[in-house]
């Protein structure tokens, strides 16, 4: 098979000095029971050097694998002699259509060019920092006066753009009015607060009013003062409980890591509010736990303690989760930020919408759960 495919190796060597290589696709496999419909090839530059990307697209799931030019050669010549009938090299100045025949006889047909400019050749996708160059990152202790972040804060920058990048995806799934109040319950020192603000009022141009909710004042003090230094007129922070928290204009309501019960206070707020957006990183999770507590449960899951911990959390959220839909809201649960930075890493995202609900339905849910884990009542249930 390797004389007969030359010619594309030929085009393929040409295309790459001429740096006019787009990409390389392999199609119509020769045994479907493979499931590797498909392989696709494109250049990169990894760790400074020329190589080449085969993305395998398996019925299942994607494998990649990275080659040199040279190896690229040999696994290709191996893939179209026992994988597949057909390829495609793209270039600037041309497609090179090439087709094999059950008896290895390989045909080559020339198009039009499909692509007028290349692709990009970063390996990795370069992550959008929505979060730099404001004076609140100096003044939190994130970053020194130049800019640069400390390496001790590292991860809480990291989350910081997370959470931002969240919060620019959700915003996009609800209705907002021109002006947005948006409420953070339990705000603490204030550092995913103060860049919400920042990226929503001075880089997306929003128009939007956030106030953060801290029981302990010297933390708002601290926010208040760091908020007027940064002349954020429209952001400031209440020393309050979130059960006295009377405004019910809230169109985003916020609770990242309020701490047990304040989790279902919060959510309370947001659903008497009706807020569009509800997002919630939920932590501690005492309450069900405390219910529970000298009951013996049948499931050999909650045999040891920690994964007893871990049930129960998930239950606590899930039930969470259901009130939400209940309420119609859409619902996500998903890892807001990897274990390696903090434990506390589930996120709750409740948006509103205007689907008809099957409240008994739902009702039938929690209740199958709470008896299966001798649960007398969630907190939220009697919020509600």
């Amino acid at each position: 098979m390797k004389e007969e495919l030359q010619q594309l190796f030929t085009a393929l060597k040409d295309s790459i000095t001429q740096n006019e290589f787009v990409k390389l696709t392999l199609s119509k496999p020769i045994r479907k029971s493979d499931e590797l419909p498909n392989v696709y090839i494109r250049q990169i530059e990894l760790r400074g050097e020329l190589s080449f990307q085969f993305l395998y697209r398996y019925t299942t799931n994607d494998q990649v694998k990275n080659y040199s030019l040279e190896e690229s050669y040999v696994v290709l010549e191996e893939l179209l002699s026992e994988k597949f009938r057909a390829a495609t090299l793209f270039t600037l100045s041309n497609d090179l259509l090439v087709f094999i025949s059950k008896k290895k006889k390989v045909n080559y047909k020339t198009n039009n060019p499909s692509f007028k400019n290349k692709l990009p050749e970063t390996h990795d996708k370069q992550k959008v920092k929505r979060a730099e160059k404001s004076p609140y990152l100096f003044h939190l202790g994130i970053t020194d006066k130049e800019g640069n972040v400390i390496p001790k804060m590292a991860d809480k920058y990291r989350q910081i753009n997370k959470y931002l990048e969240i919060i620019e995806a959700q915003l996009k799934s609800v209705k907002l009015s021109k002006s947005i109040r948006i409420v953070d319950m339990g705000s603490g020192k204030g550092y995913l607060t103060f860049a919400l603000y920042d990226y929503l009022v001075n880089k997306k141009e929003y128009k939007a009013t956030v106030t953060g909710i801290e029981l302990r004042e010297n933390l708002v003090n601290y926010c208040n003062d760091i908020a007027k230094k940064c002349d954020f007129t429209k952001l400031s922070f209440v020393a309050q409980p979130i059960q006295e928290y009377d405004n019910d204009k809230i169109d985003i309501l916020i609770a990242l890591h309020a701490c047990d019960t304040a989790t279902d206070d919060a959510i309370f707020k947001g659903l008497s509010a009706k807020a569009e957006l509800i997002i919630c990183a939920p932590c501690c999770h005492k309450q069900i736990r405390q219910q529970v507590k000298g009951k013996e449960q049948e499931s050999p899951l909650l045999k040891y303690g920690i994964f007893k911990e871990r049930q129960f959390e998930m239950v606590t959220d899930t039930i969470r989760a259901l009130i939400l839909e209940k309420n119609n809201y859409n619902t996500k649960v998903f890892e807001f930020i990897s274990n390696e930075h903090t434990r506390k890493n589930v996120m709750l995202i409740g948006a509103k919408s205007s689907k008809k609900v099957d409240t008994e339905r739902i009702d039938d849910k929690i209740t199958n759960l709470k008896e299966a884990y001798q649960i007398k009542e969630h907190y939220l249930e009697s919020l509600i």
